[in-house]
């Protein structure tokens, strides 16, 4: 129901505001949900992933993984909040937690069957060097 203080038609200012939060609360529920899983990631390596593989490299690289997953959530997160316009730096720090950790994951978890996500890895490094510098330079 509208009155006088509403406006019939909505402005300009007020779509751009709408968007801004919208992208706001997008990447702060991408951040929280990745973090959810980082521990949850995190937690598997570090108790049951042993009783599936025995090689200690694999079982690091599957705990780095968490680790970067974990750290670029929170960056999210603060990202999110502090430069909500930012959606570049948003966008690559999703992208590079998605490629980095995830290919890592894959890949430790049955290497042969996702060898071809080896080149992935980096991809998603410098995804997430990217949106470190979208944060300082944008």
């Amino acid at each position: 129901m509208s009155n006088e203080n509403t406006p019939l038609v909505s402005s300009s200012s007020t779509t751009a505001s709408t968007t801004l939060n919208r992208r706001r609360n997008m990447f702060w529920t991408l951040g929280c949900i990745y973090g959810a899983t980082a521990v949850c990631f995190g937690a598997f390596g570090a108790h049951g992933l042993k009783k599936k593989i025995t090689d200690p490299a694999r079982i690091a690289n599957f705990s780095t993984a968490a680790h970067y997953q974990l750290i670029h959530s929170v960056a999210l997160l603060i990202a999110s909040q502090a430069a909500p316009e930012n959606t570049l730096a948003g966008g690559l720090l999703t992208a590079g937690m998605t490629m980095f950790s995830g290919s890592i994951y894959a890949l430790v978890l049955d290497p042969a069957r996702f060898r071809f996500l080896g080149p992935v890895t980096p991809l998603g490094g410098l995804c997430l060097i990217g949106g470190w510098a979208a944060l300082a330079f944008k």
